[in-house]
């Protein structure tokens, strides 16, 4: 595929920047951070755009925080200035990453994102007898960044587009993106395309889902999936400088896969065991609320998740004991 070039000028343009800065401000309208940026934003964007079309952009810093949910991450919230020009740059390039990944990649896309990667993992578990589940060990913390800059080198031929994404990537001595920024979503999504070129156009795999950092692949045959889960393996390791984690799942697919939430089986799904819990615990949680329509809010969103998959006695349950709580 030809390299793609002129993007840089695009960035700051002002039409662009007016509407980076509405789709991060979106959600957030009640910071008072924003609250300031928004008071003077001619000002605020015309600085960025200066900055910007003179190749001086530097990162405004960024807050981090610990999360459960459920296992431990550090969350790192790019300052506000900073999330306007992500926007920006992903406004221009989102449409060439889109491209560039495959049909069954979900994470980060329009049209796509987890329930069409259910449905889509739903439907191979249903046409195939075995599956092989992997993902990578600590992906975000361990990706390169020598070699994602030169993944996108290969794509990209804008030398300052390429130098603006090296300025905003490299922000310590050790690899990784932080977790909590839209330019690391679309970055970390778009590292893992070879990957998904490798087991449709190479290995030929008749069933395969990406979201994220989390693969599976889809056969009728355990030996085969065991030798591409080999290829794979020293692929990701000497292209990405990437490992897979320990105990990767070969199983048959009537026997259930784990998969963004649930538990899937050949034609349906459930609730997997920590959802469950989640579920329940989520619900106890809206009774420190005092706000009555905040509570119904919270609570619709967490039940139509729930409803993705056969979960109507887990509801039911949940709601029981939220209610005699």
């Amino acid at each position: 595929m030809k390299r793609i070039g002129n993007l840089y000028d695009a960035i700051w343009q002002w039409d662009n920047l007016r509407t980076a800065f509405w789709k991060a401000r979106k959600g957030a309208s009640r910071s008072r951070t924003v609250q300031r940026f928004e008071l003077n934003l001619d000002d605020h964007l015309r600085e960025l755009a200066t900055d910007i079309r003179e190749q001086r952009v530097q990162s405004a810093g960024s807050t981090q925080f610990l999360i459960h949910d459920p296992k431990e991450r550090t969350i790192t919230a790019p300052a506000f200035r900073d999330r306007v020009l992500h926007h920006a740059i992903m406004n221009v390039c989102e449409p060439h990453f889109d491209r560039w990944l495959i049909f069954d990649s979900y994470a980060c896309r329009k049209g796509k994102g987890r329930l069409a990667a259910l449905e889509r993992a739903t439907h191979y578990a249903k046409a195939h007898g075995w599956f092989l589940k992997l993902d990578i060990r600590k992906y975000f913390e361990s990706i390169p960044h020598g070699n994602l800059l030169s993944e996108l080198g290969l794509k990209i031929k804008d030398a300052r587009l390429l130098a603006l994404m090296e300025r905003l990537i490299v922000t310590g001595k050790g690899p990784g993106l932080p977790i909590g920024s839209l330019l690391s979503q679309h970055l970390a999504n778009f590292y893992l395309g070879p990957v998904d070129r490798l087991c449709r156009e190479q290995l030929r795999v008749p069933g395969y889902v990406r979201y994220m950092d989390d693969f599976t692949l889809w056969g009728d045959d355990p030996v085969v999936l065991r030798a591409q889960w080999e290829r794979l393996e020293g692929f990701v390791a000497n292209r990405l400088g990437l490992q897979f984690k320990d105990g990767a799942h070969l199983n048959r697919t009537a026997h259930g896969m784990n998969f963004c939430g649930f538990r899937i089986f050949p034609g349906w799904r459930v609730l997997n065991r920590r959802s469950r819990k989640r579920l329940t615990s989520k619900l106890l949680a809206l009774d420190e609320l005092s706000d009555e329509r905040e509570q119904q809010s919270r609570a619709q969103a967490v039940i139509a998740f729930a409803k993705e998959g056969s979960s109507w006695q887990t509801r039911q349950r949940a709601l029981a004991r939220a209610l005699t709580a």
